[in-house]
């Protein structure tokens, strides 16, 4: 069994640029199906050490989409891999994709509570550099403890997360 190290890195200008070129290959594939797309995550968050992989929300207006979106994605390499447990949140893998940075790709309604979850966190963060600090040296500490658990690591820094959550009132 192959154990995958966690990676933790101090914040990058270039995951800016990564997102904005997943973007692009997305819009050009969804056109009107998607009315936004989120850069979600730490990398989306200047300043935030994070592991290197960009996180995407793509905001569909509802299901009724679903069957075309999901084919719009499968065209460019993309394959639906169901909500891995979490309502709201479509999650999509992909092969082929290697002049684009790693990155996560999900789709939501733009009713989802997740959507709001994630959009809320990552606002929270951008508008609070202490916050952005603390959290940071948080992920730095879980990777260093936990280099090849990837549980132990969320749940090392999830007091944080819902700590930021119950401040925000989600």
């Amino acid at each position: 069994m192959i154990t995958k190290r966690i990676v933790v890195l101090p914040y990058d200008e270039q995951w800016r640029q990564d997102f904005l070129k997943i973007k692009a290959e997305l819009t050009n594939a969804l056109g009107q199906l998607a009315i936004r797309i989120e850069h979600i995550g730490s990398t989306s968050v200047q300043g935030l050490s994070a592991k290197p992989i960009i996180d995407i929300d793509v905001v569909i207006k509802d299901y009724s989409v679903w069957e075309n979106v999901i084919s719009a994605l499968g065209e460019i390499g993309y394959q639906h891999q169901g909500n891995l447990g979490i309502d709201g949140r479509e999650a999509f893998k992909y092969d082929g994709k290697e002049h684009l940075q790693k990155h996560h790709l999900y789709v939501c309604p733009e009713d989802s509570p997740e959507l709001k979850r994630h959009i809320a966190f990552r606002d929270y963060l951008r508008s609070h550099p202490d916050a952005v600090r603390e959290y940071s040296l948080i992920k730095e500490q879980g990777a260093k403890q936990y280099p090849t658990d990837i549980e132990r690591y969320i749940e090392y820094k999830s007091p944080f997360i819902e700590k930021i959550y119950a401040e925000i009132g989600i």
